[in-house]
């Protein structure tokens, strides 16, 4: 049975930095296209980065590039989002989810959200100014 969990989420001043983790169980995440997401209040989920099977290549959303960075630990089943310079609107719901076998592009930009299949239950981060 797929399982995504995520943690790490939690209240930080702007200009802070967090460390989401998304444990995975069920499947090897160096098997599978793996997504970061994020809701705020009142808007749509986004996609904010992704990270293709056996961590061949990565993908951010310009909101974050630069800022955050995707990666894996196969040895602990888990894929990380290191979330630095922190800004208010990074405030969000962020989600970990994985894709569905063979994709042809591992990414998390509009109309990407339809290859992603598992998703977790969510953290929350809030960034205060």
């Amino acid at each position: 049975q797929v399982q995504l969990v995520e943690s790490g989420g939690g209240s930080v001043q702007a200009g802070g930095s967090l460390r989401l983790s998304c444990a995975a169980s069920g499947f090897t995440v160096s098997s599978k296209c793996m997504g970061w997401f994020r809701q705020a209040p009142g808007r749509e989920r986004r996609g904010i980065a992704s990270i293709s099977t056996a961590g061949g290549s990565t993908y951010y959303a310009d909101s974050v590039k630069g800022r955050f960075t995707i990666s894996q630990d196969n040895a602990k089943n888990t894929v990380y989002l290191q979330m630095n310079s922190l800004k208010p609107e990074d405030t969000a719901m962020y989600y970990c989810a994985a894709a569905v076998p063979w994709v042809a592009i591992c990414a998390v930009g509009p109309g990407m959200e339809r290859i992603y299949k598992y998703w977790g239950q969510g953290t929350q981060v809030t960034v205060s100014s």
